[in-house]
């Protein structure tokens, strides 16, 4: 008896590490939104993705170099591209734009749906088991829990906001998918970390021509905000993901990361000080039951 719990100490501890690190990942991607809206007071939306992006490259450069990792195959670059434009340029970009219009909370509802966008993307493109019925009902039934969260918030109408976060989730779901594919070949931080290195060249460009144009108003929760969004949003977080998830398995991760569009809330009227709809939690509980019936469906 003795010798077989000693045998499995290790792996306990292996799973206990690894589901606090993919909750440690989780709870720096739900800080992104308010992140972003500390940045917006400082920095014009295209100068915030540049600069975001650049200290991302800088920070997984410097990993990159110090672990000696090789440079990826020839074959394995077009899926960095497509991580890099879905998860580096647009989501980050798209986001950035519809939150000078719209709340966080109001945004973080609608980013909740990015879960559900992934998998069907993941399952269209034929990666894994393909669901059955359950999954594209309870699929459709977040979906249009979302639709008329925005119906009714809006009063009948999208607004610009809504097509930014709605395109938003799209494009990252795509990177998303392609990520996780690379993941088998790679480790996962080495995915993201090559992918901001790709996405450089636009990024640099971006913040060196929006610094010419947009105005910059250097204060604390500024600075905070965009150090947070280039260290930890872009990067660190994908590292914390990544390596969760490959300690405890991608259905047992995903469960975790249902909460995350709550912690956003949580974020948005503690550090920000705004108001909820009263309809925003209740969506935001709807699409995590949705999500759980489709993470148990693909199971």
């Amino acid at each position: 008896m003795t010798v077989q719990n000693s045998a499995t100490a290790p792996r306990a501890i292996a799973v206990g590490s690894g589901t606090t690190l993919a909750a440690l990942g989780v709870l720096s991607f739900s800080f992104t939104f308010p992140s972003t809206a500390w940045t917006l007071q400082g920095f014009g939306p295209w100068t915030a993705v540049g600069l975001r992006g650049v200290l991302a490259a800088v920070v997984a450069g410097l990993c990159l170099a110090v672990g000696r990792v090789p440079l990826p195959s020839r074959r394995q670059w077009p899926g960095l591209i497509v991580v890099a434009l879905g998860c580096v340029i647009g989501f980050p970009l798209l986001s950035t734009l519809a939150l000078q219009a719209s709340s966080t909370a109001h945004s973080a509802v609608v980013v909740g749906l990015l879960p559900l966008v992934t998998a069907a993307f993941a399952a269209l493109r034929g990666s894994g088991p393909r669901p059955g019925p359950a999954f594209w009902c309870a699929s459709l039934a977040g979906a249009a829990a979302v639709l008329a969260f925005i119906l009714v918030q809006s009063h009948g109408g999208l607004s610009l906001a809504d097509l930014y976060l709605f395109t938003a989730l799209l494009i990252c779901a795509a990177g998303y998918a392609e990520g996780g594919r690379l993941a088998r070949e790679m480790p996962g931080w080495q995915v993201i970390g090559w992918a901001v290195l790709a996405a450089l060249p636009v990024t640099a460009v971006t913040a060196v021509t929006a610094l010419g144009a947009e105005p910059v108003h250097l204060t604390a929760h500024a600075v905070a905000g965009l150090a947070y969004q280039g260290a930890v949003s872009q990067f660190g977080g994908f590292v914390l993901w990544y390596r969760g998830m490959a300690a405890i398995g991608v259905p047992k991760a995903s469960q975790l990361q249902l909460a995350q569009p709550l912690l956003t809330l949580v974020w948005a009227v503690l550090v920000l000080g705004e108001s909820l709809s009263p309809l925003a939690p209740v969506t935001a509980l709807a699409v995590l039951c949705c999500i759980a019936v489709t993470q148990r469906a693909r199971g």
